[in-house]
């Protein structure tokens, strides 16, 4: 008789990972939460040797329980709509999925503007940011409008500091706006990119509550403030900025920078700076770029950096102009 050991459900978990071929195995770990797969980590490293009967149970046990109950992956509905829209589009994936119980949060993304402004603002800072996070773009920038404009600044402080949002505090929150929540899941981090929202979301604002916003923001957290600012704008949004503004740009950029800085920039970007300048200019700098050679892409970043960083400034000081609120570069 085959010998049997008892395994923990972790334990069996690698025994049957460690059996499945890579391409196999690789989706199904896709499935699996951080915290399940540091679980299994420390199954396996405690692990040394299994008879070999114990594999067979295993896939005895799997089988006999698949023919007993089905799984639902975690965010069922949501995984699904993903999946619909990459093989039919956005378009006929919401008309088939109309008709379909909305999620809190999808009632949320959908509620007017102005009268989610009105729920939100009695809720801590905290939470709104929770809830700008997920939201479209252009929506949350509508939603930070209608708050008081005392509390916008607190939203965004909040906001430019998240890395990640707990599924479920969306779901709590969710559910204290609109009294109704999708099944319950369990905890998953959702990633956030604070700055980079914030910095959306900014130059989505208008001009005049875009700045009123950041200063108020910069008195704060000036740090804060002046990272938003730079997430504003990278180094190709300068396509869009008018020959005047470039030319007193490139006055205030040191060459040796600019050459450096075009090193990755679009063929787009060059043509439109080159004729920013004088016919030599541009001559030398297309040599320059020519004989550059290898350098770090952190380095050409970095010289990428600084010039928006002096692109800025000089907009600051009213020198030039590189767009925002309905004139925003996107």
């Amino acid at each position: 008789m085959a010998e049997q050991i008892d395994l923990t459900g972790p334990e069996k978990a690698v025994l049957m990972l460690l059996s499945l071929e890579e391409a196999v195995a690789t989706p199904i770990m896709a499935e699996l939460s951080a915290d399940e797969v540091k679980r299994l980590r420390e199954a396996a490293s405690k692990m040394r040797a299994v008879p070999s009967s114990a594999l067979d149970h295993v896939y005895s046990e799997f089988i006999s329980r698949t023919r007993e109950e089905v799984a639902v992956p975690r965010g069922g509905m949501r995984y699904l709509r993903r999946i619909a829209t990459r093989a039919l589009g956005e378009a006929q994936t919401d008309a088939i999925f109309s008709g379909s119980p909305a999620s809190a949060m999808e009632r949320i993304a959908h509620t007017d503007s102005n009268a989610l402004g009105a729920l939100l603002e009695s809720e801590h800072p905290q939470l709104v940011a929770a809830i700008l996070s997920q939201l479209d773009v252009q929506k949350a920038a509508e939603v930070v409008e209608a708050l008081p404009e005392e509390a916008r600044a607190q939203v965004l402080l909040r906001l430019g500091s998240m890395t990640e949002v707990p599924e479920t505090l969306l779901e709590d929150i969710a559910e204290a706006i609109t009294s109704e929540l999708p099944a319950g899941e369990a905890q998953l981090a959702l990633a956030v990119d604070g700055i980079g929202r914030s910095a959306q979301l900014v130059r989505n604002l208008s001009k005049e509550t875009s700045e009123a916003l950041l200063g108020d923001i910069e008195t704060e957290n000036e740090a804060l403030a002046g990272e938003i600012r730079r997430a504003m704008y990278s180094f190709e949004d300068l396509k869009a900025v008018e020959q005047r503004a470039l030319r007193d740009l490139l006055k205030a950029v040191p060459g040796d920078r600019l050459t450096l800085a075009l090193k990755t920039a679009s063929e787009e970007l060059k043509n439109h700076l080159f004729t920013s300048m004088s016919k030599r200019a541009a001559d030398l700098i297309r040599e320059d770029l020519e004989m550059l050679g290898g350098v770090r892409l952190s380095e050409v970043e970095a010289a990428q950096r600084e010039i928006v960083e002096v692109a800025l400034r000089l907009e600051a000081e009213g020198t030039i102009s590189l767009g925002g609120g309905d004139d925003a570069i996107v």
